[in-house]
């Protein structure tokens, strides 16, 4: 299984604003740069954070983003399952015609799908806070606390 962009992206914001204190406010630049990714592309990463309710942004002056809720409190099994678009491993998970001749007998199809749902269930297990156990660490890595 291998995650998009997207998915890493938003992994990537979620535990870049719980490294930071909880009174801190962050940007879409700093997150970009911190981890050299494009701004572009965060933008619409972090407008659909918003949407689900797990990040909160403020606009005007001063604005940013921040954690809408405490990092204990986000799954990531839940945000990789909100964030991904497609968990067809094979043609044969999809909906239209499936064009493999061996699909009625063939077990790697039900082989798969348990793979997928141990896959998600281990994701199930873990939080953003489990995710940044150091988040000294994190700090002093993305540079959080250059001055």
């Amino acid at each position: 299984m291998r995650l998009t962009n997207y998915t890493d992206f938003s992994l990537r914001v979620l535990i870049y604003l719980a490294s930071k204190r909880a009174d801190e406010i962050s940007n879409i630049t700093e997150i970009a740069e911190a981890y050299n990714i494009s701004r572009n592309h965060l933008t619409k990463v972090i407008h659909e954070l918003g949407k689900m309710g797990v990040i909160i942004t403020i606009r005007g002056r001063g604005g940013g983003i921040r954690l809408a809720l405490p990092p204990e409190e986000i799954n990531v099994g839940a945000i990789v399952r909100k964030t991904e678009d497609d968990f067809k491993l094979v043609p044969c998970f999809g909906d239209s015609p499936n064009p493999c001749v061996i699909s009625p007998v063939c077990g790697l199809k039900h082989a798969l799908g348990r793979a997928l749902t141990a896959y998600l269930a281990v994701l199930d297990e873990y939080t953003i806070a489990d995710l940044v156990s150091d988040p000294l660490g994190y700090r002093m890595l993305l540079g959080i606390d250059k001055n």
